[in-house]
C-alpha cells in the first residue's frame, strides 16, 4: 500500500509541470495544445459545461475521494511543494509536527454556500477570487513569471556585454497594482497556511475542496484504521497534512482527507489502510462521525448544478461614454458582457499568452465582480494583432469561445471613436493619416478636408476595434481616436466593402 504515495507524487508532477511551464513561458514556443491540461480543472469544466470532464472528475471523486486535490489541482500541489521545502528550515525534532484538529465546518460550509448563492444571483466575485486553478494562475502570472523574465533579462544583459546573444531581453507586462496585490495576498496566505497547517486552506477556504469533501464521505475507497495491527503510535496523525486523522480514537475525517497516502507511508505496522468502504460488517471500522452526509451531498450538488444553470453575469451600468470612462474592451470570442463575466475566472492565461501584451487584468473596469478579468489596454504600438486568435484558443472556461482566424478578423470587439477637434490635421493643419495607415480593415480612412489636406473618418460597421489607430495616434495625453468597447461583439463587414480614397500621404506630420 505504501507505493500509492509514490504513484500519487509522480502523477501530480505530470499534471503540475505542464501547467506551471505553460503559464511561465514568455517565449511563445510551447505548443498551445498544453492548454488542454487546464480544461480538466473543476471550475473551468463547470463554467464551460464540459460534461465529459465533469463526469470524469465526479467518477474519480466518488471512487477515490479527493484525488483531484492531491493530483490534479495545481494550487494543491503548490502547497505540497511549499510544505515539503519548509522542512529545510525547521528543526529535525519538529519534522512530524501535524496533529488532529477539529474541522471548521461553519466557516467552510458558509464560504461554499455564499459562493454558490452569489453565483446564482449573478456575481462571479467569489468564484473568481477562490477558484484554486485561477488563484494559481494569478500567482504564477503576477509573481513567478515577472521574476523569471527579470532573471532572463539579467542573464541577457550580462551575456550580451561579453558578446554572447543566446539570451535576449523581454519586455515586462505592465504592472497592474490590484492584480499584483490580490496575487501576493493569496500567495502568502496559502504559503503560510501550508507551512504551519498543511492543507488547512484547501479544507477551510477553498469551495472546491469543501464540495469534494462531501463527495469523499461517500467515496468507494477511503483511508481506514486496521484495529488488529494499530498500536496508536500516532505516526499517521503526525504525517497527515490535512490534520484529519485522530489516532487516539482511531478515526478519519473523510471530508478533509485529500488522499495523499502520507499516512500509509508513515505507518510501519500496517495499522492504516486504503480500503473499500462498502463491505459487510463495517460497523466496527472506525471513522469520524458523519451526520446526514448523503443529504448534505445531495443539497450541495443540487446547489452547484442549479448555480450553473441559473448563473448570469452582473448587469453593468457604465458611466456616459468618454475616453476616461469608456466601456471595457473584452477579448475576441467573449460574445457578450453577460457571458464573459459569468464564465471568466480571471486566471490570466490569455494575458500571459497574448503576444502583443495588449491584454491586462482588470481593476474595476468590469465592476468589483470582474476584478482580474482580462480587457484590452492599448498603448504605443500595442494593439490586438489582426491575424492572432491565441487568447480564444487557450481559454479553459469557455469565457472566450474558440474562433477561426477568418471569423476573428471580422469580430467587432469595439468601435473606433474619432474626436476630430483634437486631430493633428485640424489643430495643426498638417498631414497625418497615421490612424488610417494602421487600420487593417480600412474602417478608418481619409477624406478631403481643405487646402489639399485630408482628415480621418470612421466607418463603424467596418471597424473591429483592434486599436491599431489608437496605438499610433500622436495626440497626447489623450488620443484623438480611441476604441469604445462593445458589450455585444458583432460581426463587422468585410474590408473590401470600404470606401476608397486615393490621396497619397508623404509625411505623417509628426
Amino acid at each position: 500500500m505504501k507505493f500509492l504515495k509514490n504513484i500519487r507524487i509522480v502523477l501530480s508532477i505530470l499534471f503540475f509541470l505542464p501547467i506551471l511551464v505553460f503559464f511561465l513561458d514568455f517565449t511563445g514556443k510551447l505548443p498551445l495544445a498544453l492548454h488542454q491540461f487546464l480544461k480538466i480543472q473543476w471550475i473551468p469544466a463547470l463554467l464551460s459545461l464540459n460534461f465529459v470532464v465533469i463526469g470524469i472528475l465526479l467518477i474519480l471523486s466518488i471512487l477515490f475521494g479527493r484525488i483531484y486535490c492531491s493530483v490534479i489541482c495545481p494550487l494543491g500541489i503548490l502547497q505540497d511543494i511549499i510544505e515539503w521545502k519548509s522542512k529545510l528550515f525547521r528543526k529535525k525534532k519538529k519534522k512530524n509536527r501535524f496533529q488532529f484538529s477539529k474541522p471548521q465546518n461553519i466557516l467552510r460550509y458558509s464560504i461554499l454556500g455564499v459562493t454558490i448563492l452569489l453565483f446564482v444571483f449573478g456575481s462571479s466575485f467569489l468564484v473568481i477570487l477562490l477558484d484554486p486553478y485561477s488563484t494559481f494562475g494569478r500567482i504564477v502570472s503576477q509573481l513567478f513569471r515577472p521574476l523569471l523574465i527579470w532573471a532572463n533579462n539579467g542573464f541577457a544583459w550580462g551575456l550580451n556585454a561579453v558578446g554572447n546573444y543566446s539570451f535576449y531581453k523581454v519586455e515586462q507586462i505592465a504592472f497592474i497594482p490590484i492584480a499584483f496585490i490580490i496575487a501576493i495576498i493569496f500567495f502568502f496566505s496559502v504559503a503560510t497556511l501550508a507551512v504551519k497547517n498543511g492543507r488547512l486552506y484547501c479544507n477551510t477556504i477553498c469551495p472546491v475542496g469543501t464540495f469534494l469533501g462531501l463527495l469523499s464521505k461517500i467515496s468507494v475507497f477511503r483511508i481506514a484504521f486496521e484495529e488488529s495491527t494499530c498500536n496508536r503510535c500516532g505516526s499517521c496523525e503526525k504525517n497527515c497534512k490535512s490534520q484529519c486523522i485522530d489516532s487516539d480514537t482511531m478515526t478519519v475525517d473523510d471530508s478533509r482527507c485529500v488522499t495523499c497516502f502520507n499516512c500509509l507511508s508513515a505507518c510501519k505496522r500496517g495499522g492504516i489502510k486504503y480500503d473499500i468502504r462498502y463491505k459487510k460488517h463495517t460497523a466496527n471500522q472506525n471513522q469520524a462521525p458523519v451526520d446526514n452526509s448523503r443529504r448534505t451531498f445531495l443539497l450541495a450538488s443540487g446547489a452547484v448544478v442549479g448555480s450553473i444553470l441559473m448563473a448570469k453575469a452582473n448587469n453593468l451600468n457604465p458611466k456616459k461614454d468618454s475616453i476616461l470612462s469608456r466601456k471595457p474592451i473584452m477579448p475576441p470570442g467573449a460574445q457578450n458582457i453577460n457571458h464573459f463575466n459569468a464564465h471568466c475566472t480571471g486566471c490570466q492565461l490569455c494575458v500571459t499568452k497574448c503576444p502583443m501584451q495588449v491584454l491586462k487584468p482588470a481593476s474595476l473596469e468590469y465592476g468589483i465582480s470582474g476584478i482580474t478579468q482580462p480587457h484590452l489596454v492599448f498603448a504605443t504600438h500595442i494593439f490586438c494583432t489582426y491575424d492572432c486568435n491565441i487568447c480564444s484558443s487557450v481559454c479553459p472556461t469557455g469565457a472566450l469561445q474558440p474562433i477561426a482566424m477568418e471569423q476573428k478578423k471580422l469580430t467587432q470587439i469595439g468601435v473606433a471613436k474619432l474626436r476630430i477637434d483634437m486631430c493633428e490635421v485640424i489643430t495643426h493643419e498638417t498631414d497625418c493619416g497615421a490612424c488610417s495607415e494602421h487600420c487593417p480593415t480600412q474602417a478608418v480612412h481619409m477624406i478631403p478636408y481643405k487646402n489639399g489636406l485630408t482628415k480621418p473618418e470612421v466607418t463603424e460597421d467596418l471597424c473591429i476595434g483592434c486599436g491599431g489607430c489608437e496605438s499610433i495616434c500622436p495626440v497626447r495625453p489623450y488620443q484623438a481616436i480611441y476604441v469604445e468597447g462593445s458589450q455585444t461583439q458583432a460581426k463587422a463587414k468585410k474590408p473590401e466593402e470600404a470606401k476608397k480614397f486615393d490621396k497619397v500621404i508623404d509625411d505623417f506630420g509628426f
